[in-house]
């Protein structure tokens, strides 16, 4: 077969092929227009949810980190002339914080974002003495998808459940987070907190099997350990337990506060944060 028969055959099977494209879509022209629409209509929805998306976690960041603003915001100095946005006592602060808090959560409940305002005013809740709103909203963010958040939650929600003589609930949580430990709380933290609370029922002897078994997994725990066993002196290992909790928190409300705010982090005011774990 010669060059030029070959390329004639070649002609006839493209116009064959493309008479009987035409003829197919000729036939079935309705459903061809209706799957273009419905092509374009979903890349519309999917193009516009995602500008929606940013939109909404742009809103949402700017006011997290406006009411992060208010929690950190250091306090009036005793004597000091009233000043806007400076507020003279810690339960001020904590609540219009709170009240920040509970706005976010409320707007944004399904962005992450929304998930750190339940923390957060869940926390400022246990400030303010209000535990059945607290637990609501700690409960709440120990949802997060978020690990680091959900341990945080966990870790605030154990302490209010011993407050509240819920000490059962209380080892529950820290035993969630041994077995599940994050950058924000690790495992050595929680059976530290765990180790207090058997403390603070007069389990000594439980209490030291969980210092002896952190000690052996966590070097820098077990110094921590051999600080804190002065059962002897309680008055001093509680004011250790205390200063350790509050050096806990800063470092976690940092950590949260710099995805809002890179390269800008304000000093806090510890004080008023002693049970924000």
């Amino acid at each position: 077969m010669d060059t030029q028969t070959r390329h004639a055959l070649k002609k006839d099977k493209f116009a064959q092929a493309a008479a009987s494209s035409a003829s197919w879509i000729g036939e079935h022209q309705t459903g061809v227009l209706r799957w273009a629409i419905t092509a374009g209509v979903v890349v519309v929805l999917v193009v516009g949810g995602c500008i929606f998306w940013a939109m909404r976690s742009s809103a949402a960041n700017a006011a997290l980190g406006a009411a992060l603003d208010v929690y950190t915001t250091p306090l009036a100095y005793p004597g000091a002339p009233p000043e806007p946005g400076v507020y003279s006592t810690a339960a001020d602060r904590a609540k219009e914080a709170n009240r920040e808090f509970v706005a976010i959560a409320h707007d944004f409940g399904w962005l992450p974002e929304g998930a750190k305002a339940h923390y957060f005013a869940g926390v400022t809740y246990v400030e303010l003495g209000q535990n059945g709103a607290a637990e609501t909203e700690l409960t709440a963010a120990t949802h997060a998808w978020d690990r680091n958040l959900s341990n945080l939650a966990k870790v605030a929600l154990a302490g209010l459940y011993h407050q509240t003589s819920r000490d059962d609930e209380a080892i529950h949580l820290y035993n969630e987070i041994v077995a599940k430990p994050s950058e924000t709380v690790s495992a050595p933290v929680a059976q530290l907190d765990l180790a207090d609370l058997y403390v603070a029922e007069g389990k000594t002897d439980q209490a030291r099997a969980l210092w002896a078994k952190i000690k052996d997994a966590d070097k820098e725990a077990g110094r921590k350990v051999r600080s804190w066993r002065g059962l002897c002196r309680p008055e001093q290992a509680r004011a250790a337990s205390v200063r350790s909790r509050l050096e806990q928190f800063s470092r976690r409300l940092r950590l949260v506060r710099d995805e809002h705010q890179p390269g800008h982090i304000r000093r806090m005011d510890g004080d008023s944060h002693e049970r924000g774990e």
